[in-house]
């Protein structure tokens, strides 16, 4: 029998809380200017899920599109503590991207798989070893030129 791991977190009052199941799509870390500015110097770390699997169980987050680069993403967040929680892109519709920081138990994240962005990382930010780094997000060709 399979049994598919479930994942669960929420923001820092508890306002606002999540689950999914399924393994994770990915596990990344991101450099881009947005998500610096998100997490107050550092990068992102996400998990991303399948959004079929994904729920909100508690509350409902506020979201909020800056629309600044095309395919840009809708970001959700606890109005009353601000903690950033999920995002979603019209570029990858079938998932969501969950911050690490906000998983009930984050060691399930288990370090990430890719670097994004290194085109606009600091001096000052790490990379971790052995972990492939792009200069953007690899999008599939076909995927980045309709975007």
């Amino acid at each position: 029998m399979d049994v598919k791991p479930t994942f669960t977190g929420g923001c820092y009052c508890g306002d606002v809380r999540y689950q999914c199941e399924g393994p994770p799509l990915l596990r990344g870390l991101c450099y881009c200017r947005t998500c610096q500015a998100i997490s107050g110097g550092a990068g992102n770390l996400y998990m991303a899920v399948e959004a079929k699997s994904f729920q909100f169980t508690k509350g409902a987050p506020r979201s909020f599109n800056k629309k600044d680069r095309p395919g840009s993403p809708t970001r959700h967040f606890c109005e009353a503590c601000g903690v950033h929680l999920t995002a979603r892109s019209d570029r990858a519709p079938g998932a969501v991207l969950i911050k690490v920081g906000t998983l009930d138990d984050p060691v399930v994240f288990e370090g990430p798989q890719m670097v994004t962005w290194t085109s606009e990382m600091q001096r000052f930010h790490l990379l971790p070893p052995d972990v492939p780094a792009y200069p953007e997000f690899p999008f599939p060709p076909a995927q980045k030129e309709n975007a």
